[in-house]
């Protein structure tokens, strides 16, 4: 014997950036809600990517955007000034430390910086806390002197996004 199941409304809900207004067409079985984004964009979004959060806006704020439109990225010579203020994390990083994982193969934690497009080796250490010493030295040295260099120069205009990234 089965039962019946109310059926989801989700209009009037916002979701991050987006506010529903009503059910659009199924994309296969499956449903999808005609939303507005608070840049006044309208798209359609399944269910379970609103209410996951894996839909947060239109695609005004992703990376690449038209500049303007929600989060824009400042690049100047292949670095992001931005990520570099905020010290970034990246999700597939294991250690907890940007630029600092374990090499298997040498039984040793590796360090490693990248700046201005390029990466550079900083050592090979027995210890976790030698290579989060090397690490940290030079992103003070390299990232925070860069970021000072560019917060105080305050450009009057936009720096050019870099269009290799």
């Amino acid at each position: 014997m089965g039962h019946s199941r109310k059926k989801l409304d989700l209009t009037g809900q916002r979701y991050n950036r987006l506010t529903v207004l009503g059910p659009a067409e199924n994309i296969g079985n499956r449903t999808a809600w005609h939303c507005r984004c608070d840049c006044g964009k309208e798209t359609v979004v399944r269910t379970n990517r609103l209410r996951s959060g894996h839909t947060t806006s239109c695609g005004c704020r992703a990376p690449g955007a038209v500049p303007g439109a929600g989060l824009t990225l400042t690049y100047i010579d292949g670095t992001c000034v931005e990520m570099l203020r905020s010290k970034t994390v990246r999700k597939n990083n294991t250690s907890g430390v940007p630029g600092v994982d374990w090499w298997a193969a040498k039984q040793r934690w590796r360090a490693t910086i990248c700046f201005k497009g390029k990466r550079y080796y900083l050592g090979c250490y027995a210890r976790f806390e030698d290579a989060v010493h090397a690490r940290k030295q030079e992103e003070e040295r390299l990232h925070d002197e860069f970021v000072r260099e560019f917060t105080e120069a305050k450009p009057e205009a936009p720096p050019q996004v870099d269009s290799n990234i």
